[in-house]
This record gives C-alpha cells, sequence and structure tokens, in this order.
C-alpha cells in the first residue's frame, strides 16, 4: 500500500524504519515543526532543533512536510496529490476530519495502551503511575472522536518492576512497530476487520489525560509505592518534584523500602541512598537533580548539597514547607 507516515518523536521512529524495510510504500512522511531548544546564552537566540522523524525521514530519502496547520487547504490539496492508500499515524496530532477523508482506506494509529483503557495523552505515564504490571500496544482505524476507533489489532507487553517511562516508551516503541506492519499487511490482504472498542471495554476504565505541573508535585503522605510509582512515570523527564530548602529537587530513581516515619522527614543519608519517610513505608533515592544542577546519582549529590536526617522535604507555602498534602 502507499502510506503518508505522520510521527514527531522518537517514540515514532522505529514504526517508520520498519515500514521503510516492509512490503509497504512511504510516500511522504509528515512531522512537526523544528523547535527552539534550550536557554538563550549571551543574548543570543536558542538553537532550533528538527524533530526526532524529521531526521530519520532525511536519512531514508523521504519527501517531507511540516505544516503549521494541518487544515491548511494547501497542505490538505498537496495531500490529497500524493495519492496514498493510508496515513499511518503514531505519535501525532489530532487529525482534523477533513483530513481522514483524504485516503481511500482512511488512518491507521498506533496506540501505547491496551486501549479502551488509557486513552488519552498520556497512557504511559498515566499506566506507571497506576502500577500496571501489564501493558500493550493498540492499533485502530482513527475516527473524529480521540482514540475510540475500532481496534484492529492488540498485544500485551510485560512491565518490569524497574521500568520507567524511558525505558518502557523504547520497548512499547519498537514492539508497536511490530504489530503496525503485521497490521498494514493484514488490512492489505482484507483479513482485519475494526471491532468496536464498546466489546472490550466493560464498566469502568482508566483514563490517560494529558500530565499537568501538578501531577510532577510529590505527596509525601502517600505510600512510598505510589511515590515510587510517580517517579518512574515522569524518569527520566520531566521529573517528579518536592522542594528542599525552597528549591526544587527532582527524583529520578527511588524504592520503596520498609520503614516508618514522618512523611517528607530525611530519615537516613548515606552514600547510597537518601531515606525519606512517605504516608506508608519509607522512600530510599538514588538519583535526584537539584535545582541549578545537573542530575545526579546520591553520593556526588551530596558532596555539593546539604542534607541531614530532620530536614524536611515538601512543598512551599507562603514561606513554611509541608510534607505535600
Amino acid at each position: 500500500m502507499r502510506l503518508v507516515f505522520m510521527g514527531t518523536p522518537e517514540f515514532a521512529n522505529p514504526s517508520l524504519r520498519k515500514l521503510h524495510q516492509s512490503s509497504h510504500q512511504v510516500v511522504a512522511v509528515v512531522t512537526g515543526q523544528d523547535k527552539p531548544v534550550g536557554r538563550a546564552r549571551g543574548g543570543r537566540g536558542r538553537k532550533v532543533e528538527p524533530p526526532p522523524v524529521k531526521r530519520l525521514a532525511g536519512k531514508l530519502g523521504y519527501p517531507l512536510l511540516q505544516p503549521a496547520s494541518l487544515k491548511d487547504d494547501r497542505f490538505q490539496s498537496h495531500l490529497a496529490d500524493m495519492a496514498a492508500d493510508l496515513l499511518v499515524v503514531v505519535a501525532f496530532r489530532i487529525l482534523p476530519d477533513a483530513l481522514l477523508s483524504i485516503p481511500p482506506r482512511g488512518a491507521v494509529n498506533l496506540h501505547p495502551s491496551l486501549l479502551p483503557g488509557y486513552r488519552g495523552a498520556a497512557p504511559i505515564q498515566h499506566c506507571l503511575l497506576a502500577g500496571e504490571t501489564i501493558t500493550g500496544v493498540t492499533t485502530i482505524a482513527l475516527t473524529p472522536q480521540i482514540d475510540a476507533g475500532g481496534i484492529l489489532l492488540q498485544r500485551e507487553h510485560p512491565i518490569h518492576p524497574l521500568d520507567d517511562f524511558g525505558s518502557l516508551s523504547e520497548k512499547l516503541a519498537h514492539f508497536g512497530a511490530d504489530l503496525l506492519v503485521e497490521t498494514l499487511d493484514g488490512l492489505e490482504k482484507e483479513k482485519i476487520t475494526p471491532r468496536p472498542q464498546a466489546e472490550l471495554g466493560a464498566g469502568e476504565v482508566p483514563t490517560a489525560p494529558k500530565i499537568k505541573p501538578a501531577d510532577l508535585i510529590i505527596h509525601w503522605d502517600r505510600p512510598a509505592k505510589a511515590v515510587v510509582n510517580q517517579v518512574r512515570a515522569f524518569s527520566p523527564g520531566p521529573g517528579a518534584a518536592t522542594f528542599l530548602d525552597g528549591r526544587r529537587l527532582k527524583l529520578f530513581e527511588a524504592t520503596a523500602i520498609d520503614g516508618e516515619g514522618e512523611p517528607g522527614v530525611v530519615l537516613g543519608v548515606s552514600q547510597a541512598r537518601l531515606q525519606v519517610g512517605a504516608g506508608d513505608g519509607v522512600l530510599a533515592v538514588a538519583e535526584l537533580q537539584i535545582e541549578g544542577r545537573r542530575r545526579m546519582a546520591i553520593d556526588e549529590f551530596l558532596r555539593g548539597t546539604h542534607v541531614e536526617p530532620g530536614m524536611v522535604l515538601g512543598q512551599e507555602v507562603d514561606g513554611h514547607p509541608r510534607h505535600g498534602r
């Protein structure tokens, strides 16, 4: 089949590589626009970086489109001229209705969860926040409703206890790429038909709305295992956060251990870990980043930052620390 691939972040690249190796023909790649990154220095502007999919598409020699708006008439006309059979969408924007009707076979999307569970913008983060041990990938036929199209294929994937957002995203990106090509092969041979999600989602199903800044803040009165899940969900970025002496402190690696102590209070300090009381159990922190410095292991962190038992981690409110309650 003739395909137009749509994707922007690194998560989409394994799918584009698999399509490049498949029997299908990618006639163009649509991706996000280049964006400035980092901080401006010495009055100079920030460096502009292309999205990961643009870099890969260039290496593979595909025609590239970076529309400012998917509703632009010229863009839609150009897309129609490519005579693609199908749009393939992986980690991209919401498509306007007019775009979905251009190819005769519509559009297929790869979603990193077991739909209808964790429908939304941040399925991997919310899956980790919930402490799930199983997730998966789903291919769906795109409809105007977000993540609500009929299910084409679906596969489960285990979540390792040490998986964080970074490692699980990478695993699902590669796992999903295989499922995507299998889906396209099945559609071409007319061996796959969409199944309504209602058939699979009896009762309440978890959702995955966009992550808000408040979701990053650690509430120390929650169980230590829940805080660990929060750290995993936001590592390697943007980082689950608390405060130390009024400075933002991000945690990137932590485990829950037995013990008890006042929530948010430092219980012990060693070269191997920083122990902090939680609502149930104790959090042992191994990797973190204080505001104004880079991410580092606890032993290096302690060489430059004073921390001792009895100090309180928490959010500053009117100049007074609290435990995130």
